[in-house]
């Protein structure tokens, strides 16, 4: 386990100094160190970090539940759900329809269209930070996307249980699925009706205890989750969601962050030690048709959510790029195959999926500028010979209605100065 956490520190540490994000490389950590490569390894068996990774899996989905907020969809109104909407009706629509072309079954197309449809929420949220678009009007839109992902993942994630458990007949599916619906509305219902009493439970000046305390429930709820039929990370997601709210919220952000990071790499690195590197030439020509499949969606999605909000191509390209990284949702999914016996070629194609886009998808993000010139109403920023889309922070439009404004401002200063 030492070596594991070296190894993939070394690696990051490596790969951050040309600005690659962590993910991928905690995943080729695994790879090179792993059973299937020659050389060193450190595990021969990836099952003995079997509960550790599931532990990352939780405490990674814990974090992005606390980082969420009821309010976020009050503030965002009908254009957060109209950008979401449509960006999930083009992915997840191209990623089942690209699950069923390939024939390899049913359960493995819907497993596909998760896949391709959901965008890695750490690496988005790094890009945000690396790039310094955080303050970008173009970024608002972007996390209303991640919000409804997240929405849209925890349903997904509880229909798509019982179909992968194998369900006998279509009444025990049924069955299954009430059940799992029926325990995650109870967790949404405690979620938004029992946030006080749960915060005066939680609530201790020690650090100590508070850190005992949220990680208890949240494992806790994560294993009953299972027991019902939902994920243990959807599980885990609803306690995050209902702690974010309470007093201590802010301090359990800061207290459980090292943990999720620790833990987090050790899930990433045990998926990479599963990985067969021999497999992938199999899946070759799949992954390289799903991440041009999945380029030219988030084209299309960004330009429609661009027009939701009335930004030009330089922002259109910002969320275009910005969302292109898939991750810790794919990975998820891969899990949840693996153990549902689905097709072996699932996990090293969603490995090299991932891989892929999780270092494209930084690395477009910081060249946007480019995609935004061949974009609809991006000739001015090639004629201009503009660095990109960056520029202003915003859009033709956003400049004239500035220019509007304050000609008005004028006007009205004028008019009121006349007696």
């Amino acid at each position: 386990m030492g070596g594991a956490f070296l190894a993939a520190a070394v690696l990051a540490r490596l790969g951050g100094r040309i600005g690659l994000p962590t993910i991928p490389l905690f995943i080729l950590a695994g790879i090179l160190l792993g059973p299937h490569t020659p050389g060193v390894v450190l595990l021969s068996d990836p099952h003995d970090l079997e509960m550790l990774s599931a532990l990352g899996l939780v405490l990674l989905l814990f974090y992005l539940g606390l980082e969420f907020h009821m309010d976020d969809l009050k503030t965002g109104g009908r254009k957060m759900a109209v950008a979401g909407g449509t960006y999930l009706a083009l992915n997840v629509g191209a990623g089942l329809g690209f699950g069923f072309a390939l024939g390899w079954g049913t359960s493995e197309a819907l497993v596909l269209a998760g896949v391709l449809g959901i965008s890695s929420s750490a690496i988005v949220t790094k890009v945000l930070v690396d790039t310094g678009r955080l303050g970008n009007p173009e970024t608002k839109p972007i996390l209303g996307i991640i919000v409804v992902e997240d929405i849209f993942l925890a349903l997904y994630l509880a229909a798509l249980q019982p179909i992968l458990s194998g369900a006998d007949s279509l009444a025990a599916a049924v069955m299954d699925g009430g059940k799992a619906f029926g325990f995650l509305f109870l967790l949404a219902l405690a979620a938004r009706f029992g946030t006080k009493v749960v915060g005066r439970l939680m609530d201790t000046r020690d650090d100590e205890l508070l850190v005992i305390s949220f990680l208890g429930v949240a494992v806790f709820v994560a294993g009953v989750s299972e027991w019902f039929g939902v994920a243990d990370a959807i599980g885990a997601f609803m306690v995050g969601l209902m702690l974010g709210s309470t007093a201590s919220g802010d301090r359990i952000r800061t207290l459980v962050h090292p943990l999720r990071d620790a833990f987090g790499a050790i899930f990433f690195f045990a998926f990479g030690l599963s990985i067969d590197p021999g497999d992938l030439p199999v899946v070759l020509w799949p992954v390289l048709a799903a991440v041009a499949l999945t380029l030219v969606m988030n084209v299309l999605a960004g330009l429609g959510a661009a027009r939701v909000y009335g930004f030009g191509a330089g922002p259109a390209a910002n969320i275009s790029t910005t969302l292109l990284a898939r991750g810790e949702f794919a990975l998820i999914l891969a899990t949840m195959a693996a153990g549902a016996g689905l097709d072996e070629r699932l996990s090293p194609f969603i490995a090299g999926y991932v891989l892929l886009l999780a270092v494209l998808g930084p690395l477009a993000a910081g060249q946007s500028g480019w995609l935004a010139r061949i974009l609809p109403g991006g000739g001015a920023l090639a004629t201009a010979g503009g660095p990109g889309p960056d520029v202003g922070g915003g859009s033709e439009k956003t400049e004239k209605t500035e220019k509007t404004e304050k000609t008005e401002t004028a006007e009205r200063s004028s008019a009121n100065s006349v007696p």
